[in-house]
């Protein structure tokens, strides 16, 4: 299920970009650059039309692209005709994204949810590439309704719940309400999951929740996003391996 060995090690966040080098998140750019220092690779991956998987984190287009409104509505005719701002790189599916990687280094894939039920098209096709994916390949979400479904998508591909604090800005608290960001905080929703590690916010360690993870459960923990030299030390103690941006290790 989930190799150690391969992924316990420092993890790219959205690969290693850098926009003002013209290598930009989540794209095959800032991928190859991880790739050619050894780093694992994490990156985000949300349904376009058709619930086609595609290589984005917003979910709309207009922070990254020369184009506007929902990356939901675009079709797969139409990711040829669109190109990142900076540095011109195409939006990549998730099957091109596997092809590039080629089991080079680890990749560490988010599923990103909107906190609605979970599009079947979108989720199924996750599991079907990475289950036929040759190399080390890790799905992961903040909601655990989408992991109960890649579970049983996907039974042997490893999976991991992200989370974290779940207070203040951009933490969905509208959208889940504050009980359920508590439950969260505390990975109560994570048995159906039966996750194999967590990700969890590096300005969330210590947490007793983590202590149990990696103490009594026996299970790995990254930790996000480190970017400075403080948040590389809480790292170093409270969890397994790294999920790095704006350095190198």
């Amino acid at each position: 299920m989930f190799d150690r060995a391969a992924f316990l090690r420092p993890i790219a966040h959205r690969g290693l970009h850098r926009a003002g080098k013209g290598i930009v998140e989540n794209t095959g750019p800032a991928f190859e650059a991880a790739i050619a220092k050894g780093y694992g690779i994490e990156c985000d991956v949300r349904p376009a039309a058709d619930g086609l998987p595609v290589v984005f984190h917003d979910e709309r287009l207009n922070r990254l692209i020369d184009g506007r409104g929902l990356v939901a509505k675009i079709k797969a005719r139409e990711l040829q005709t669109l190109r990142h701002r900076v540095g011109g790189a195409p939006i990549l599916t998730f099957a091109e994204l596997l092809e590039l990687v080629g089991g080079r280094v680890p990749l560490l894939v988010e599923i990103k949810s909107e906190w609605t039920p979970p599009d079947q098209t979108f989720l199924g096709e996750i599991a079907r590439l990475a289950s036929a994916y040759d190399g080390p390949v890790a799905l992961m979400s903040f909601d655990p309704a989408v992991m109960s479904k890649i579970r049983t998508l996907a039974p042997n591909v490893a999976r991991g719940i992200i989370s974290g604090s779940f207070t203040g800005a951009g933490w969905w608290t509208r959208r889940i309400g504050r009980k359920r960001a508590v439950a969260l905080r505390h990975l109560l929703e994570s048995g159906p999951v039966a996750p194999d590690f967590y990700a969890y916010e590096v300005n969330a360690l210590p947490a007793h929740v983590i202590d149990y993870v990696r103490a009594v459960a026996g299970l790995p923990v990254f930790t996000w996003t480190v970017r400075t030299p403080r948040q590389r030390q809480i790292a170093k103690k409270w969890a397994d391996a790294m999920i790095f941006e704006g350095f190198e290790p």
